[in-house]
């Protein structure tokens, strides 16, 4: 058999101690000067492009590293700035492109949201009806002479492909599309062209867009696109790259001008094997064979990856075949080496992004050896059965599906009247996400306790003056409702998932969530259930420092679910109600002891919907009743509240208003009002708060904007209905900013009032 080949799509830019956040932070707090950032920057590059040299692989993805977004990179080498941002655009080029992604003095930063159903943000490419694309710059090119120059790699070059690229932009009209991507085509000619004549053998073109909903004539735009890409780039080869689930009429995608395909055998249900299966693979074409999981962090199962090899061994010949990932490696950690505590079972069944180009290399290996045994994928085999015994994983509880009789209420109209005279709130109430800022002196605290510095006794001492200042300032805020200010909490999702069984911790499994940003995702390896109170106390201390209404915060079950590493074992719906019931728990818990406003926030519901829509029903119909499922058996003068950020809201108002919170609080800063619009049209019948400012940007609004948005959405929800909030949770914020964002915040919503009161309403 001839060799069989392997590739990587993308490779985590964060490093292994999150070197790459580390340095723009320090960068962006003036504490590294620009010429030591760049040169740094330049050594993570290169050590990273060492790793992937070294894993053995032999297509080596370069020009996917970037210093905020590749989204970002594609529209800033593109020409497409903003007109708002066309005042930086004669200076510094560094500076721009860090203003489009932070946001600048009367420049609100671009939108930010999911990249497709992953836990990664991009920043939104903007067109204007002016726009002219054109290549301003070639990043991709710099990275390949780079790797070539400096470790004599010939690496593969990484750009998102233009369909995609103009899919996922925002500016384009209805049926512009089309002539959208036409546009882009000299621009990809140029930088293909370019990377070429530099001595690129293959160029990666990545349409993840290929795995929603492709209308039929997209096709067609598709075929003439890249006919004219390929026409101009003759002497270097094109593997068109998909990933994230089945691709949309693959029997004719299949047969595009390019070289090579890249599919997902992991997320496509088994979709895109079938079809192979049933009508063969192009004998022209190399497929690229995407069967180790490039978004979960358990090890290949051996056995079901030589399978798919197998059946694919049939259409495709050895030397037409290369074994990858599912997609970039982005996605999840970047060594499980790291990893030294929690339970060695659990842990023992990891793969992080190096572990898997390793279990590229070993299964390559055997299917062309034709052997199904090599030291590494027996350990997998050893370790993924040790997992599946676990106790953890064999516990008696419930995992069924379905709504219990608990979760009946009365209609909201009749909970608002019985709500509203337990509370007596103003017009337009105030009140936050539910984080405040963690400063460094709680970060310390934490730190200290974890070296045994300090004693939980007086860990706990330290949070408790922290929330008791902050009620302070909340009341002199004007705040209406108020938060405890979750000081205690390292991150949304970890924090619970301490508190439950079923969770296991990493020590260094950070990845990336937006810019600098990273999480550590906990990993759900077991049976989800209920142990000790996990809020009540917090909750019950901050509620006894006030006469105002503090909420309980919780995070729901789809975004427990969404921001972890979950099981493989389980359907995701069946993981979600398991975490639903044990955070029912709590729910009732914080009610008995007197808590009468309660958030469970749910800010992934949207984000992990499937990517084709004709599978929403089913999906939105499980997630929504596990949501519902979490509050059941709630009074009906409890009030239920709930948090969604950086979605597209409108293309499910129907679940939101089906999960039948009494507030919920939802993004609308960056998406520039697109939710009003959207409510002009289907309003939403409970109480809804629309953020009135970007949390995720350091610059503060003044009154005058805010009380702009107020009023917008003034004219699509009633007074009495409408909540003044910020975006999300402040705790990525300075104190300073903060104050002064919640100032100008609480003042706005006091001349809103004022005008409500002028116009007798």
């Amino acid at each position: 058999m001839a060799k069989v080949k392997t590739a990587g799509l993308g490779y985590p830019r964060i490093g292994e101690k999150r070197e790459w956040k580390l340095l723009l932070e320090s960068y962006w707090g003036g504490k590294t000067n620009r010429e030591d950032f760049l040169a740094q920057m330049k050594e993570l590059r290169l050590a990273r492009l060492r790793k992937l040299l070294l894993s053995g692989i032999d297509f080596v993805p370069v020009g996917d590293f970037t210093l905020y977004d590749s989204m970002l990179d594609h529209s800033v080498a593109f020409g497409l700035i903003p007109e708002r941002f066309s005042g930086l655009a004669s200076q510094d080029a560094l500076d721009l492109y860090f203003a489009m992604a932070r946001g600048a003095t009367g420049a609100p930063a671009s939108e930010m949201t999911k990249w497709f159903d992953t836990n990664y943000h991009y920043l939104v490419p903007e067109w204007t009806a002016s726009s002219a694309p054109s290549l301003a710059s070639n990043p991709w090119l710099e990275a390949f002479l780079e790797a070539k120059r400096e470790l004599g790699i010939v690496g593969r070059p990484v750009l998102i492909g233009p369909y995609t690229f103009a899919r996922l932009s925002k500016g384009i009209a209805a049926g512009q599309l089309a002539d959208k991507v036409r546009a882009l085509v000299p621009a990809y000619i140029q930088a293909i062209s370019e990377l070429a004549e530099a001595g690129a053998g293959w160029i990666q073109i990545d349409e993840p867009s290929l795995v929603t909903d492709v209308p039929e004539e997209h096709v067609e735009l598709l075929q003439a696109v890249y006919g004219q890409i390929k026409a101009a780039a003759t002497e270097v080869k094109l593997q068109l790259q998909t990933y994230f689930g089945p691709v949309a009429h693959l029997e004719k995608i299949k047969l595009l001008p390019v070289d090579g395909i890249g599919l997902d055998f992991v997320r496509d249900g088994g979709a895109n094997l079938e079809s192979i299966d049933n009508s063969g693979w192009p004998a022209d074409k190399v497929l690229g064979a995407g069967i180790v999981d490039g978004r979960g962090i358990w090890r290949v199962d051996p056995n079901a990856a030589l399978g798919k090899l197998e059946r694919l061994g049939k259409n495709v010949a050895a030397d037409k075949l290369i074994v990858q990932p599912s997609c970039s490696l982005l996605h999840v950690p970047v060594s499980a080496k790291l990893e030294s505590t929690g339970d060695p079972v659990v842990r023992g069944a990891f793969a992080f992004a190096d572990e898997k180009l390793a279990e590229l290399v070993a299964l390559a290996e055997a299917w062309e050896q034709g052997t199904s045994a090599s030291p590494l994928l027996e350990q997998n085999r050893e370790a993924l059965a040790a997992l599946q015994a676990h106790p953890g994983r064999n516990r008696d509880v419930s995992s069924e599906v379905g709504e219990s009789d608990r979760n009946a209420r009365a209609p909201f109209e009749e909970r608002r009247v019985l709500q509203q005279n337990k509370f007596k709130l103003p017009p337009l109430p105030t009140t936050t996400i539910g984080s405040l800022p963690q400063t460094s002196d709680i970060r310390r605290a934490r730190v200290d306790l974890r070296k045994g510095n300090i004693d939980q006794a007086k860990y706990e001492e330290i949070l408790r003056e922290k929330t008791k200042l902050w009620i302070e300032r909340q009341e002199e805020l004007g705040i209406d409702v108020l938060v405890h200010g979750e000081f205690e909490r390292t991150d949304m999702v970890e924090h619970f998932g301490h508190l439950l069984d079923g969770y296991h911790f990493t020590g260094n499994g950070w990845v990336q969530s937006y810019g600098s940003r990273c999480v550590k995702p906990p990993v759900i390896y077991g049976d989800v259930v209920a142990r000790d109170p996990m809020t009540v106390a917090d909750s019950v201390y901050a509620q006894s420092l006030t006469s105002r209404p503090v909420k309980g915060m919780l995070t729901g079950p789809i975004t427990m679910l969404a921001w972890s590493f979950y099981r493989d074992d389980l359907s995701k719906a069946e993981i979600a109600f398991q975490i639903a019931r044990a955070l029912n728990v709590e729910v009732l818990r914080l009610e008995e002891a007197g808590i009468a406003m309660i958030q469970v926030d749910e800010p992934a519901l949207r984000e992990i919907a499937p990517l084709r829509k004709g599978e929403w029903k089913e999906y939105l119909d499980w997630a929504v009743g596990a949501f519902r499922e979490s509050v059941g058996g709630v009074q009906n003068e409890t009030q239920v509240h709930t948090h969604m950020c950086y979605c597209d809201f409108h293309e499910i108002l129907p679940a939101i208003e089906a999960m039948d919170a009494d507030v919920i609080s939802l993004e609308t800063s960056r998406s520039h009002g697109a939710l009003v619009e959207a409510l002009r049209d289907e309003p939403y019948a409970n109480g809804i708060g629309l953020g009135v400012y970007d949390i995720h940007s350091p610059v503060v609004p003044d009154t005058a904007e805010m009380l702009a948005v107020i009023r917008s959405a003034l004219s699509v929800v009633p007074s009495e209905r409408l909540w003044v909030n910020p975006d999300c949770g402040l705790k990525t914020r300075g104190e300073p900013e903060a104050i002064a964002a919640l100032k100008n915040m609480t003042e706005a919503a006091a001349l809103a009032r004022q005008e409500l009161a002028a116009a007798g309403k």
